[in-house]
Parts: structure tokens; C-alpha cells; sequence
């Protein structure tokens, strides 16, 4: 399915306010609400829309504290790959894990609440996590730009 100028609104205003009732965003993509609604659900059904999800506050909940952790594994057999993904799966800590080209084969998002929260979660998981050679952590000082909203 081809994206039209409507369907590029349509997503960008749901990208930024999701909860916006389907009568205000017929009215920003210029359209009826029965036509608006069935254009959500078709970009629902195609997998446009992947899912819709409440952003929490980090400060709110306790996460002050985002580290960057750079982990190279002793191979790269496709065993260990899986065993690796399944266990950093099961990690609450870890909000994002990459499969990266370059020195490192994964980087992946960690919050804690501080430090000493990090060095628990360190021992707790990280270091217990499958084939892990060499592990690498960089503390963020400030988050100077966050979105979760793609270019459409």
C-alpha cells in the first residue's frame, strides 16, 4: 500500500498525540470521521501502526540514569547470537538492544536509577548475560534530544 498525503498526516499526528479522539484528527487530516476512522484502521491492519503505548517519565518513575552498554561476545555462532538475545530479552533494565557492524556486537539502552543501581543491575544481569567476551558502559550526561516519533 502506497502512503498518500493523508496517511502521512494521519500518522504524524498520531505520532504525537495518540490519544486524540478520531472526531479531532478527521478534522486535521480534513476528512469525515467514518472516513478518518477507516483510514487509522486500514494503517492498523497494513502495520503502519504497530501499536499504541503511554510514555512514562524517567524522572517519575525513579530512571534518572541512561547507560550505553557495548558488549562484544567470544564468537559469533548463531547459537550464541540466540542464546544472547533470548537472555538481554528477559532483562526489565534493558530498553533497547542492537545488533551492530563495527567493534562492538551489540549496544544496547539501560536505565537505572543511579550508579549503585547500575552496578546491581551489572551483577544482577549483565554479567551473567551468554558469551559475553568484553562489555563496555558509557553513562549519558544529559539527554539533549529524545523522540520516538519517525520521519514520515
Amino acid at each position: 500500500m502506497e502512503l498518500d498525503s493523508i496517511d502521512r498526516r494521519i500518522l504524524e499526528v498520531l505520532q504525537r498525540s495518540g490519544r486524540i479522539s478520531n472526531a479531532d484528527l478527521s478534522e486535521v487530516a480534513n476528512l469525515s470521521p467514518s472516513a478518518c476512522h477507516r483510514r487509522v484502521q486500514r494503517l492498523e491492519k497494513d502495520g503502519y501502526i504497530r501499536e499504541y503505548v503511554a510514555l512514562l517519565d524517567p524522572r517519575k518513575m525513579g530512571r534518572l540514569t541512561t547507560v550505553f552498554v557495548e558488549i562484544t561476545l567470544s564468537g559469533q555462532a548463531d547459537e550464541l547470537l540466540d542464546a544472547f538475545e533470548k537472555a538481554v530479552a528477559n532483562v526489565p533494565d534493558v530498553l533497547e538492544c542492537h545488533l551492530m557492524a563495527g567493534p562492538a556486537d551489540y549496544l544496547l539502552k539501560v536505565v537505572a536509577g543511579d550508579t549503585e543501581d547500575f552496578a546491581r543491575i551489572h551483577r544482577k544481569y549483565l554479567a551473567r548475560l551468554p558469551g559475553v567476551a568484553q562489555m563496555q558502559s558509557s553513562f549519558a550526561l544529559r539527554n539533549v534530544r529524545q523522540t520516538t516519533a519517525l520521519p514520515v
